[in-house]
C-alpha cells in the first residue's frame, strides 16, 4: 500500500509541475500577443531611425572619400603657395621692400623706411619676418595702400595698423606686417 501512495504523491508532483509550466506558458503568449500588437509601430519608428543613422553614415563616409581623394591635389596647392607667395631668404628683403615701396608709390604715399626682424620658424623651412614701416599721405592713398597689400603677389598678414594725423591734413599710418621667406 506504500508504494501507491507514494506513486500517487509523485503523480500529483509532476501534473502540479506540468500544471506550472502550462500556467507560465499562457502567460508568455500572453505577453508575447500583447508585444506582438504594439510592436509594428515601434519597429517602424527603429525602422526610420535606423535608416536615418545609414544615410547620414554614408554621407560621412562619401566626404571622406572625397577628401581622401583631393589630398594630393591639396598637397599640390600648398607646394604652389608656398613658391608663389613666400619669397627666397636670399632675395627677400629687397624683394619686400621694393613691393610694399612700389604699393605706397601706387598710392601716392611717402614711406620713412622699412625695419626688419626675423624669427626662424622650427622644423618648417620658414622664417618669419616682421616688417614695421610708416607712411605719410590723405586718407584715400592710406586706404588705398591697405587694398594693395591685400592684393599683393607676396604674402603679407597685418598685425597692427595705427592711423595718427600728421600736418596739413594727412594722416600718418603706422604698420607692422609679417611675412614668410623660404629657408
Amino acid at each position: 500500500m506504500m508504494t501507491t501512495n507514494s506513486w500517487s504523491a509523485w503523480k500529483k508532483m509532476v501534473v502540479s509541475a506540468l500544471a506550472l509550466l502550462l500556467a507560465a506558458d499562457a502567460a508568455l503568449c500572453v505577453v508575447v500577443w500583447r508585444v506582438s500588437r504594439e510592436a509594428p509601430d515601434e519597429m517602424r519608428a527603429q525602422i526610420t531611425l535606423l535608416s536615418d543613422q545609414e544615410r547620414l553614415l554614408k554621407a560621412d563616409v562619401e566626404r571622406g572619400e572625397k577628401i581622401r581623394a583631393s589630398l594630393p591635389q591639396v598637397g599640390k596647392d600648398c607646394q604652389d603657395f608656398y613658391q608663389r607667395s613666400f619669397l627666397d631668404s636670399s632675395t627677400g628683403y629687397s624683394s619686400i621692400e621694393t613691393d610694399l615701396g612700389a604699393i605706397a608709390a601706387k598710392s601716392g604715399l611717402k614711406t620713412s623706411g622699412f625695419a626688419f626682424d626675423e624669427k626662424p620658424v622650427k622644423d618648417r623651412g620658414v622664417t618669419e619676418m616682421s616688417v614695421t614701416t610708416s607712411v605719410d599721405g590723405n586718407y584715400a592713398s592710406v586706404i588705398q595702400f591697405v587694398n594693395g597689400l591685400e592684393r599683393s603677389r607676396n604674402f603679407y598678414l597685418v598685425d597692427s595698423l595705427a592711423l595718427s594725423s600728421a600736418t596739413s591734413g594727412e594722416v600718418k599710418l603706422q604698420l607692422v606686417l609679417h611675412t614668410y621667406l623660404r629657408t
